[in-house]
């Protein structure tokens, strides 16, 4: 007798996104089961890696990784093109992050027109985040989604103190919506239930619950995503059931283990290859707990969760 082994099913299903137009366009989500459970259900997207593109110099940014883009990410234009042209990148996510008041205050004008010259240059989706300076954001987003109208970006962040607007200007001009709350399952409800309210549709929103680094906090992070995401399939619960979005480039490269050198820390290998694997190693955790759009920074360790994802799909 032939051996069948017990499945598991779900009520509920994770919503369909698209990202962009034409043939470049990418869908995340449209599974009704845990990740990469293909052998329980049915997984029709594959989860997408953005390349971050900063509006300004990172100089923030450790070496291992700033280096890199040496020569194009003075310009966001050269930058974007490098990703897609070179790095293969399937979509782009914009960082604005030269509009926040702390970091040169650039106008919302000035911000359309960087976001304008980036959708003249590249076809693939763009992902448009503002500085994470909720008031500001509220004033860029605006004019950044009224520049962008017709070409399906995924706006962001929208978040309690400024969804109002963000989502208003979203809707206004046709753009899918970064919802994003602070590490709580109840919280990110909460938002995604207000934004509707608005008249907003649930199945163009994003979740970005926030996330950490590897070493420092990334089990909270996997266990809230992981919450999120048995809500929306086993409860069927309509308010989760929207894609999930990790931000991981962000996170990963400010912490002290990317970027102190080997003479600091000798334990830990050789400092490229560990800020690397760092962020891999970050990302990989997080699409296990549901996440299904990435945003990543170093070429290398892209490469590296894209063999995962296609090993595991």
């Amino acid at each position: 007798m032939a051996f069948t082994p017990p499945k598991e099913t779900n009520t509920g299903k994770v919503y369909s996104v698209t990202i962009g137009s034409g043939d470049t366009a990418v869908t995340i989500g449209g599974e009704n089961v845990l990740p990469f459970h293909g052998f329980e259900g049915v997984v029709p997207n594959k989860p997408t890696i953005a390349f971050d593109v900063l509006d300004t110099a990172p100089v923030d940014w450790p070496d291992t990784v700033r280096e890199v883009y040496a020569g194009v990410s003075d310009d966001p234009v050269k930058w974007a093109k490098h990703c897609v042209e070179n790095l293969n990148a399937k979509a782009v996510a914009l960082r604005l992050s030269s509009t926040h008041p702390d970091n040169g205050n650039r106008s919302a004008a000035e911000a359309a027109e960087t976001v304008k010259r980036v959708l003249d240059a590249v076809s693939v989706p763009l992902i448009i985040l503002g500085s994470n300076h909720a008031e500001k954001d509220a004033d860029v987003l605006v004019k950044v989604a009224e520049v962008a109208k017709g070409r399906n970006c995924l706006i962001g962040k929208a978040q309690e103190a400024n969804y109002k607007t963000v989502a208003a200007a979203a809707m206004a001009h046709g753009h899918m919506l970064v919802a994003m709350s602070e590490l709580d399952i109840n919280l990110s409800k909460q938002l995604n239930i207000m934004i509707t309210q608005l008249g907003f549709n649930k199945e163009k929103v994003v979740i970005d619950p926030m996330c950490s680094a590897l070493g420092y906090g990334l089990e909270y992070t996997y266990t809230v995503m992981e919450r999120i995401r048995l809500a929306a399939l086993t409860q069927n619960d309509a308010t989760m059931q929207q894609p999930i979005l990790g931000d991981v480039g962000m996170y990963v490269w400010k912490i002290k283990e990317v970027s102190a050198s080997e003479e600091i820390l000798p334990a830990w290998g050789a400092m490229k290859e560990r800020g690397i694997g760092w962020e891999a190693q970050t990302a990989a955790a997080l699409l296990m707990a549901g996440a299904e759009l990435l945003i990543m920074r170093h070429p290398d360790a892209v490469a590296a969760v894209d063999a995962f994802i296609n090993e595991l799909m």
